[in-house]
């Protein structure tokens, strides 16, 4: 009987330490998908990044509980207590299921819209090129940043909520993976950061038209291609210094 307990434990903690080896995983998974989605997305895809690491962050805590009702199990002969443990988990795991089930119905795109195939940009830069090439590349270089400068203040492809590098890049005609280097290495910012510098300018012009003092500040954010007031705020905040409507106080 004791041998058989001994054995089942050895069972239950190496159960335990896999799901621990799987945990970490998937954070370290989340952490080099963060650079990918900044390098390729622009605002609404973000919100898929952040759904995932809260599942993984909810997941780790259920399980915490888990490890603590089975040490609990093993040290404690309080029957109640350990049956008061098992409810906690499960209601845990209901208000788990139900999460999921809730942010399926309000945020559909965060079941879809990612491609599997992008890599970091660190993964698309070529090295040990001749001076001559470097200096042909150099000046290839300068004419896209120009051709997407020109574009972005032109076409203000930026408004578009769900801008992914891959529509810009088609708009353009440059390719997909020539644009990420561009914007990524070549102008040191995330996709995500290029792309809203120009939505916080162009919200910038708006909060300082006197003509427009009467557009609230929801209806700017809409406009100028975002899609949560506190993504506005953060981003707002980071380019201006200060808040939107402190923004536009200073300024009429």
């Amino acid at each position: 009987m004791g041998g058989a307990t001994y054995e089942k434990g050895i069972f239950i903690n190496a159960i335990h330490i896999h799901f621990l080896i799987y945990i970490i995983a998937i954070f370290i998974i989340l952490y080099k998908a963060k650079k990918i989605f900044l390098e390729n997305y622009s605002q609404a895809n973000i919100d898929i990044y952040k759904w995932l690491f809260q599942l993984n962050v909810l997941i780790s805590i259920i399980f915490g509980f888990g490890i603590f009702k089975n040490i609990f199990r093993t040290f404690s002969t309080d029957i109640q207590s350990l049956h008061f443990t098992r409810i906690i988990i499960t209601l845990l795991l209901l208000g788990f299921i139900c999460w999921i089930i809730l942010k399926g119905l309000y945020n559909p795109k965060i079941f879809r819209g990612i491609d599997s195939t992008l890599k970091p940009v660190n993964n698309l830069i070529t090295t040990n090129q001749s001076s001559s090439t470097t200096k042909i590349i150099d000046n290839t270089i300068q004419q896209q940043v120009d051709l997407l400068k020109a574009y972005m203040e032109e076409k203000h492809p930026y408004l578009n909520p769900t801008l992914t590098i891959q529509n810009l890049a088609e708009q353009i005609h440059i390719p997909s993976r020539e644009l990420s280097v561009l914007i990524n290495h070549h102008l040191n910012q995330h996709f995500f950061d290029f792309v809203n510098e120009y939505r916080i300018q162009h919200a910038m012009d708006i909060l300082k038209d006197p003509t427009k003092k009467q557009v609230t500040v929801l209806e700017i954010l809409y406009e100028v291609g975002f899609n949560s007031k506190s993504s506005f705020n953060t981003s707002f905040k980071k380019y201006a210094g200060v808040t939107p409507t402190q923004y536009r106080k200073n300024h009429l």
